[in-house]
């Protein structure tokens, strides 16, 4: 798939198919630019009622023209068109194309700017959506597999428009791939998704990249006495692994932003087994890694101007005879305490060492990023991810980037009244709240080793993956990161 920005007369370029947007009146806003037999028959079409009202809903169109295919696409008032009713809309005009043959489209850009979106943001949008639309996960198939699609995408433009088109193709494009590696590597199944498997990845990453990357072995998380992630690995024959990233492309006395990914390549609950049901989609629950992955593939691209770190720790959760066991007591890298009530609630635990680490970066912001509780599902659902901070302004910025990449996150309590539900008589704290708020126990849990920074944790336990006929994995929120990164550095020039 290419995509090139063109400035000639819309006529003059040479396509296969055009998506055209109509608004609720039924006037096509590309009228003045395509030849007068097509308007003539489209505007025919259109008096049959044949496209929805609904926004975004689609037509396509066969006939006399210019071009063998045209997609109309409902777009309601211009004016009035909002960021996600447009993406919604680029979705629907890229599940048209799957099932159409052809090698090159035009898609007009100016048709959707309005005080909403703009040529950057329309571009940007555009890119992101039809790369998204057309990921196959194909690689372990042998049969009846999936071909990749090979077409040419013009992007139109009005001339004045194309710095900022440029830059929202550049921005999407990068995004794109983050997104399409967090996705290859959650789709993978946890027999080849190790922690080793994610190692590797990450030493890719950073010869691509140019960018320092470590792995740290049993024995060197021994020697930093991360007793609570050490306790999870007990009961798998992989070896956990300690993955940093380090992106130095900032001024050198920048504070780095670090980025916490969990890496649990394969959940099964360890002594406090889940339920066979649906098992298998616990290889999703490294998908915290494969977000911080992603966002470094994003950042590499782009080369971005700042100091990025990734964090990863990894390991598999598995009962065994030596596995941790509830009642067992272990001690973190900060020296706290934790008591196991239960040792599905894994997340958290090698989550707190990976916090306390942190802390020899002298960072700006540390954000965790963690398919983390079950109950984060309940209360939010699919839609969106839930960010707590201790920084009200960090929390802020998250969110703002979340509505502008349409990656949105929904702000949590993070209140003090909470954290007795956490209480031990016979350590610092307890791994679990109990049930009742049962996400915000896990992220005052996972505040009291983030007091020494700016810090926010994202729950994408409800984002991450989807089940069922659309099962895989989302790439979320790999385009909300990306978004907050990139207006980190428009803020400071």
């Amino acid at each position: 798939m290419k995509f090139t920005i063109k400035t000639d007369l819309i006529t003059q370029i040479p396509a296969d198919i055009i998506t055209l947007a109509v608004n609720n009146k039924n006037q096509i806003l590309c009228a003045k630019q395509i030849d007068t037999l097509t308007l003539k028959h489209l505007n025919n079409i259109l008096k049959l009622g044949d496209l929805a009202e609904r926004i975004g809903s689609t037509l396509l169109v066969h006939g006399a023209t210019k071009y063998s295919r045209i997609i109309l696409l409902r777009i309601g008032v211009q004016g009035n068109l909002h960021p996600k009713e447009f993406f919604k809309g680029i979705v629907s005009v890229s599940n048209e194309l799957k099932n159409i043959n052809f090698t090159k489209i035009i898609l007009p850009i100016n048709q959707f700017v309005n005080k909403w979106i703009s040529e950057h943001a329309v571009t940007e949008y555009l890119v992101r959506a039809i790369v998204d639309q057309s990921y196959i996960i194909n690689s372990l198939k042998t049969q009846n597999k999936s071909k990749p699609v090979n077409f040419q995408i013009y992007l139109h433009a009005i001339k004045p428009a194309t710095k900022e088109m440029k830059l929202g193709l550049k921005h999407g494009l990068a995004i794109a791939e983050g997104v399409n590696l967090s996705k290859d590597l959650g789709n993978l199944p946890p027999n080849i998704c190790t922690p080793t498997f994610l190692a590797n990845t990450a030493k890719k990453l950073g010869r691509e990249n140019k960018m320092r990357v470590t792995v740290l072995n049993q024995k060197q998380i021994e020697k930093l006495k991360m007793g609570s992630f050490l306790s999870v690995a007990k009961g798998s024959r992989q070896p956990l692994k300690f993955i940093t990233l380090e992106h130095n492309k900032g001024p050198k006395n920048q504070k780095p932003i670090v980025m916490v990914g969990k890496g649990i390549t394969f959940d099964a609950g360890g002594i406090s087994i889940k339920p066979s049901s649906a098992m298998d989609e616990m290889k999703y629950d490294m998908c915290g890694a494969a977000t911080v992955l992603g966002l470094m593939q994003t950042v590499g691209q782009l080369n971005l101007p700042l100091n990025i770190i990734g964090v990863i720790p990894a390991c598999e959760n598995l009962p065994d005879g030596q596995a941790l066991k509830p009642g067992d007591i272990v001690t973190s890298m900060s020296g706290q305490t934790i008591e196991i009530l239960n040792t599905d609630a894994e997340g958290r635990l090698i989550l707190c060492d990976a916090l306390t680490y942190a802390e020899k970066y002298k960072p700006e912001v540390v954000i965790d990023i963690a398919t983390l509780t079950g109950a984060c599902v309940i209360a939010l659902g699919h839609h969106v991810s839930a960010v707590y901070s201790n920084n009200q302004p960090l929390a802020d910025e998250l969110r703002i980037a979340g509505e502008v990449a349409l990656d949105q996150v929904w702000q949590m309590p993070l209140w003090d009244e909470y954290q007795p539900q956490l209480n031990s008589n016979f350590a610092d704290m307890a791994n679990i709240g109990g049930r009742a708020a049962g996400s915000i126990t896990a992220a005052c849990f996972l505040s009291r080793f983030a007091k020494k920074y700016n810090w926010a944790h994202l729950d994408i336990a409800g984002t991450a993956w989807k089940s069922g006929k659309e099962k895989g994995s989302t790439g979320r929120p790999v385009s909300l990161l990306s978004q907050f990164l990139i207006k980190r550095i428009m803020d400071k020039n």
